[in-house]
């Protein structure tokens, strides 16, 4: 329920989007296992954050993790869905799913509607404020790299204060400045100021006084939504009816497509 009311406090309008928790929607469940026919061993042991987590946790090297994109690609092509917003490091994992629809259309018909992704021009990817040439993750090892929605603003000031830049003491974007490129990308995207723009705003100021100024900048961006996080999950009622009400809908469109697939690949109805 928790990361259900982040959703909400984000933005998203259950009045405007079909808003559920997946586990109430068995038809992810049943797609991917259809699915995951038609997915070769190969495709699957290429996906990127599949080779970076088992480098990392080579103890436990499981099947879920293995085939997790199936279900990735099941929970877009259960909804036909034709535009998906991803950031970059998800476009392998869309183009997964577009390839198992194309290869799922030509030997059966037309099944599925093969979706095009949707990666905004900015906050595509953010890096980790500790190691700037990888991308932020809530798994990091480090937690001063990784910002989170809920955390409190000294917090998020703190953990800006600490990132790795470089020697120059100059802000400016371009190559080889991985760390000062990642926090004018961040500041950029949430105060919609142009590179060109916040390098005049720094000129001859530090990088001291430039990791403040993003770090503040982002906790004033997250103020509202953890303030609406909180406000819901002090309604767990209202909560409950949102994902129970979203999961009715969910599983009338789901279902749909599931008896389509179901019926091409020659099971018996139900």
């Amino acid at each position: 329920m928790v990361w259900f009311a982040l959703i909400l406090a984000c933005g998203v309008d259950p009045e405007k989007s079909i808003t559920f928790i997946q586990s109430n929607v068995p038809a992810h469940a049943e797609a991917n296992w259809l699915l995951g026919c038609h997915t070769q061993f190969g495709e699957l042991s290429r996906m990127t954050q599949f080779k970076d987590k088992s480098a990392k946790h080579a103890d436990n090297i499981n099947a879920g993790l293995f085939t997790y994109p199936v279900l990735m690609a099941g929970d877009i092509l259960l909804y036909q869905a034709d535009l998906v917003p991803v950031g970059v490091d998800q476009k392998q994992h869309l183009e997964l799913a577009r390839d198992i629809a194309l290869r799922f259309n030509g030997i059966y018909g037309n099944t599925f509607t093969v979706p095009d992704g949707y990666i905004p021009k900015l906050g595509a990817k953010i890096m980790s404020l500790q190691d700037p040439t990888k991308k932020m993750s809530k798994s990091d090892e480090n937690q001063k790299g990784c910002i989170y929605v809920l955390d409190k603003p000294d917090a998020i000031i703190k953990k800006f204060k600490s990132a790795v830049t470089d020697s120059e003491m100059h802000v400016a974007y371009r190559e080889g400045k991985d760390g000062i490129n990642n926090l004018m990308s961040i500041y950029s995207t949430v105060t919609g100021k142009g590179y060109e723009e916040i390098e005049r705003e720094f000129d001859g100021k530090g990088y001291g006084d430039f990791k403040v100024a993003v770090g503040e900048a982002v906790a004033d961006h997250l103020r509202s939504i953890r303030e609406r996080w909180e406000d819901l999950m002090g309604d767990k009622a209202y909560l409950e009816s949102c994902y129970k009400a979203g999961a009715d809908k969910a599983n009338a469109v789901a279902n749909r497509t599931l008896a389509k697939m179901y019926k091409k690949v020659g099971f018996l109805p139900r």
